[in-house]
Formats: C-alpha cells, sequence, structure tokens
C-alpha cells in the first residue's frame, strides 16, 4: 500500500495557523503541555519521513539539530510530481507540515488526512489552514481527543478532493 500524507497542524478554533504574518506557526497562543508534548513526540517519531515547505523547515531546523536526518530538497514545477513519485514509493505516513505545501497537495489530490490540534483560543485573523481551497472537500473522521488545557484533536481522512 502506498503511503499517506498527512498534514498535521496546531490551530486556532476559527482554524488559524498563525496569527501575524510570518509567525511561522508558533505564538503564545497555543497551549502546548507536556502531555501534549509528548503526543506529539509520539506521533512523530511513528512517521515513515516528513515533507515540509521551506517555511516550517527552516523553523523547525533548530529543534533537532543534533538529529540524524536523510534530507532531500526539490522545488519547481515537477515539485508534486515528485511527491507523488515519493508517496508511492513509500509506505506508512509521511507527515505534511505547512500550508502552502499542504494546499498543493490537497489541490494535486495527494493529500490523504488532516492531523488537527485545535487550542481553544479565537484568533480572528491570521494564516488559514488551506490558502485558496474553492470547492468543498469531503472528510471522514477517524480518530478524536482531548488534552490538557482544553487542546482537541480530531483527524480525518480526505473522501474527495
Amino acid at each position: 500500500m502506498a503511503a499517506r500524507f498527512v498534514y498535521w497542524m496546531n490551530v486556532s478554533l476559527d482554524l488559524f495557523i498563525e496569527q501575524a504574518h510570518d509567525e511561522q506557526g508558533g505564538g503564545d497562543w497555543m497551549s502546548i503541555g507536556d502531555e501534549l508534548h509528548e503526543e506529539f513526540n509520539a506521533r512523530a517519531e511513528a512517521l515513515t519521513m516528513m515533507v515540509q515547505g521551506r517555511k516550517v523547515f527552516e523553523t523547525m531546523e533548530s529543534f533537532w539539530p543534533e538529529a540524524p536526518c536523510n534530507t532531500t530538497v526539490f522545488g519547481g514545477d515537477d515539485a508534486m510530481e515528485r511527491l507523488g513519485e515519493l508517496r508511492a514509493s513509500s509506505s506508512g505516513d509521511i507527515g505534511v507540515g505547512g500550508a502552502d505545501v499542504a494546499t498543493q497537495l490537497l489541490a494535486a489530490r495527494l493529500l490523504d488526512e488532516v492531523l488537527l490540534f485545535t487550542h481553544p483560543v479565537i484568533l480572528g485573523s491570521g494564516r488559514p489552514l488551506f490558502d485558496g481551497v474553492t470547492s468543498p472537500v469531503r472528510l471522514e473522521p477517524l480518530e478524536q481527543g482531548t488534552y490538557t488545557g482544553g487542546v482537541t484533536m480530531h483527524r480525518y481522512a480526505i473522501v474527495d478532493a
């Protein structure tokens, strides 16, 4: 079975991933305690690999300066085609970080799941979870959970895009 692209993101209740421009996925509006941090680590450890946009990669790079990795960087007009080949030739879950790359994967019909950690805050404005989606995308609930601080987790399969 081919791998699955899973877009994994912390969001506000109104589905923003950043309040300020170039907040880069951070912000003091998130409630990430020990329990949630352990959940992130366990899920990350289970991933086959990760695909990240440039902004997410640059933000997260400092958190794992000593971690062994096999990093491949590519982009350009054939990026989605190459990601499709990567998905077809791999197995397991491939974590997706970054709204730009997730939106492109969704448009290319390559995104398989969305994993949201929703924090109990309404930001009112900011960077949305996806950019420029022009038609409804149907989802099927797969999993849900709650964490200290009022954070909820919802995992969905993309049924049709």
